[in-house]
């Protein structure tokens, strides 16, 4: 699909769980420790294997390769293949500089920190495609000259050789849509990893300085204290506002008091993943050879993964592309099963805090594993209000599309014997895509999913408690008030959940200032006023509100009874702000979200 639905998706209607609980009554005494998280029992050991697995052919598709023991597949970071770069590689030179370059920053701690709002919704995409690194053929010697015409013809010849070579160093480096209009074409394979091609990118954010005046801290004050108090909000407000390009408070009401947060958490779960992982990090799904006949399926925690060409997730890694690369890989030799290997992520699947009926009927989330197709769908749908339904076991629904078509039927859980000689893999698009899809959409599963990266990357169980406390200690590490989040789950879906306005507008105004470049990956999958995602079709009502359209870019977060927005605004001025705001209590989401579009239209006409 093109135009607003920039991503082929529609509307997500986010976590509107209409329940009659209290927000404020379910969030745990923050005094009273969490249970610990059980691990998943691990498979029955095989009789005389002193690993517990079947011992290994010596010879086939099956045997033990001389390779070092098979390592997790998501806690390396991407490199270059031994042969030279793949069709549809990266191309970027470190998550650093595509962190600052896709949203139009420039080079790394270059002017302009944040990106400002471009016509359109400044959507980041596709990275540079490099093409064939190799040196160039070689057609033969050129003797000794013996006139000075010769030597003449030779010096020319010189210049031309150079001139090939630079523009051959300019074919490496141009971006993908470059290179297509240019009529490249793909670079040699020679890669241990199957990529399918990166979306092309639409315009993306122009970079914004300091221009205009400061608001006067007091004249905000004025503007947004009526609003605050609307009844329609609720009983309970919480909101923080900060000019990015100073870094001064300009408005707080609570706003260092945790709330209930809804949705916004996934902006500490995106930024926390992107520095823990960086935005050019890639998950990747692998196929190992098991025993007696066995593929093994490993997980890596892709939840973009998809079982063939109809994919949800523009440019997701593909499942039938992996069977071609193991059939490949047996030459010709049948397999007697699949086995899904879905331990790198351990403990419950589903949170706490999170209602029974999240997964089914309403299919707000997945059940959390390292293996699924399509964020666990049973179809590559997103519907516009509402859930999607989800497999109850998404690793087996994987593994039997997956069975399927290497030609076997049964699909069993298990784990890939170590040493297992890999017969193929393929990798997700790049994490910053990964991350924009997510907030844009309010996707829970993926924000769960990836938070699990965040625990990896810092040597913690892949948990939702060793999540949570990796994302804690990361806003440490950035420097983040990170005493004023309790978190129980990366997606917000839990009503347990406690994060500061304050948090979030700090975290926003660290991201704009560039000082930390992946963090601001962030901001060019935040929903557009009027335009994308979850803000499509806000602003509209009342009037005043549609002043906001274009202007403000935005996570929201709606639970039943619960509504919060954070994100950026560019006032009349042409001056960046940063808000956020939580707003409990309310009777009616309707209302309560057109008051709460109230604040950021406000400070988008705001002359103070």
């Amino acid at each position: 699909m093109t135009g607003k639905y920039e991503l082929g998706w529609t509307k997500r209607a986010e976590n509107q769980l209409m329940r009659p609980e209290n927000p404020g009554a379910n969030r745990p005494d923050p005094a009273t420790p969490r249970a610990g998280n059980a691990g998943r029992a691990r498979v029955p050991a095989h009789p005389g294997s002193e690993t517990g697995q079947p011992p290994l052919p010596a010879t086939g598709p099956w045997a033990a390769p001389p390779a070092a023991p098979l390592t997790s597949p998501s806690d390396a970071p991407l490199t270059a293949p031994p042969a030279g770069p793949s069709a549809g590689s990266s191309g970027w030179a470190g998550a650093d500089r595509r962190a600052a370059e896709v949203r139009g920053l420039g080079e790394p701690g270059g002017a302009g920190g944040f990106g400002a709002f471009a016509a359109g919704p400044g959507r980041a995409g596709a990275t540079a495609v490099g093409s064939d690194g190799g040196r160039p053929e070689r057609h033969g010697s050129v003797g000794r000259s013996r006139t000075d015409k010769r030597r003449r013809w030779i010096a020319w010849l010189a210049v031309a050789v150079v001139l090939v070579l630079g523009l051959g160093v300019v074919a490496v480096v141009r971006p993908g849509p470059v290179d297509r209009m240019l009529g490249g074409g793909a670079a040699p394979s020679g890669a241990a990893v199957s990529r399918t091609p990166d979306p092309t990118p639409s315009a993306v954010l122009a970079p914004a300085g300091a221009v205009g005046t400061a608001p006067d801290p007091w004249k905000v004050k004025a503007a947004l204290d009526p609003l605050m108090t609307s009844v329609a909000l609720g009983t309970e407000v919480h909101a923080s506002v900060i000019d990015a390009a100073s870094g001064k408070v300009l408005y707080e009401r609570n706003a260092d008091v945790p709330a209930t947060p809804a949705s916004t958490t996934k902006l500490l779960t995106a930024a926390t993943v992107l520095a823990a992982r960086g935005p050019a990090y890639r998950l990747t799904t692998r196929a190992v050879a098991g025993s007696a006949g066995e593929v093994v399926l490993v997980g890596g925690g892709d939840p973009t993964l998809s079982v063939d060409a109809k994919a949800l997730f523009p440019g997701a890694a593909r499942l039938d592309e992996l069977a071609t690369q193991v059939k490949k890989s047996l030459a010709g030799v049948a397999p007697t099963r699949v086995i899904v290997d879905t331990t790198l992520f351990s403990g419950p699947e589903t949170a706490s805090g999170w209602a029974p009926d999240d997964i089914s009927p309403l299919g707000q989330v997945a059940r959390i594993q390292p293996l699924m197709t399509n964020g666990g769908r049973i179809k590559p749908v997103h519907n516009e209000h509402g859930g999607d339904p989800r497999y109850p076991d998404p690793a087996i629904g994987a593994g039997k599309a997956f069975a399927k078509m290497l030609g076997v039927t049964t699909v069993v859980r298990g784990r890939a014997p170590a040493g297992a000689r890999e017969l193929g893999a393929v990798q997700s698009p790049p994490l910053v895509q990964i991350t924009d899809w997510m907030l844009e959409q309010s996707d829970n599963t993926i924000a769960d999913v990836l938070a699990r990266q965040v625990a990896i990357a810092a040597g913690k169980p892949a948990t939702f408690d060793g999540a949570t406390e990796a994302i804690i200690a990361k806003l440490r590490d950035l420097g983040l008030p990170n005493d004023e989040a309790d978190l129980y789950d990366g997606s917000g879906l839990s009503r347990h959940n406690g994060i500061s306005p304050a948090l979030l507008t700090h975290l926003l105004t660290l991201a704009a200032g560039g000082q930390q470049p992946a963090l601001t990956g962030i901001f060019g999958g935040l929903p557009v006023a009027g335009w994308s995602g979850t803000l499509e079709d806000r602003f509209a009502a009342p009037k005043p509100n549609q002043v906001a359209r274009g202007l403000v870019r935005a996570k929201t977060g709606t639970l039943s009874g619960v509504n919060t927005m954070a994100g950026q605004v560019l006032t009349a001025d042409g001056r960046l702000l940063v808000f956020a705001m939580m707003a409990s209590g309310s009777a009616n989401a309707y209302t309560a979200k057109a008051a709460l579009d109230r604040v950021p239209a406000r400070l988008v006409q705001c002359g103070c």
